[in-house]
């Protein structure tokens, strides 16, 4: 992939809960890392509340969750709450794990972006990742003008 070919957006992607297997999430983190994005992981076992204070503390276009444990319909609104309630509406939340169909659709509908689930290319991440928050705010260095 062509590291200038994607702007230096700010992500942070996280493990909440007791989900011990970070591959996954690892693997994500490197690869916008090799496109040139900027990456903060935060490691295993986070809470909502520490991942979305990492978020403002760290100026973050997006927050990534991976979640294999099966609590998606629990953590993904706990976060999506408190960022609302901490003013980060214009952060792209995002995840990826074993989320069955029909769940993702729920999520979604409450506003959140893509969850992709296992055997998603890293590329096709990527690109969604690009395309979003170009949508939703200039590359760093801009104006919004």
């Amino acid at each position: 992939m062509d590291r200038n070919k994607f702007p230096a957006f700010r992500i942070l992607v996280a493990k909440c809960g007791l989900d011990g297997h970070d591959r996954g999430a690892r693997t994500i983190a490197l690869a916008l890392r090799d496109v040139g994005m900027e990456v903060i992981y935060t490691g295993l076992h986070q809470t909502p509340e520490k991942v979305v204070n990492a978020a403002l503390q760290e100026d973050v276009d997006a927050i990534g969750i991976s979640i294999l444990s099966g609590a998606h319909m629990h953590i993904l609104p706990r976060v999506q709450k408190l960022m609302q309630d901490n003013g980060l509406q214009d952060v792209l939340l995002f995840g990826g794990g074993v989320i069955p169909p029909d769940d993702a659709e729920s999520l979604q509908a409450l506003g959140m972006g893509r969850l992709f689930p296992p055997g998603t290319s890293v590329l096709s991440i990527v690109e969604y990742l690009n395309a979003e928050l170009n949508k939703r705010k200039p590359k760093r260095g801009e104006s919004h003008g």
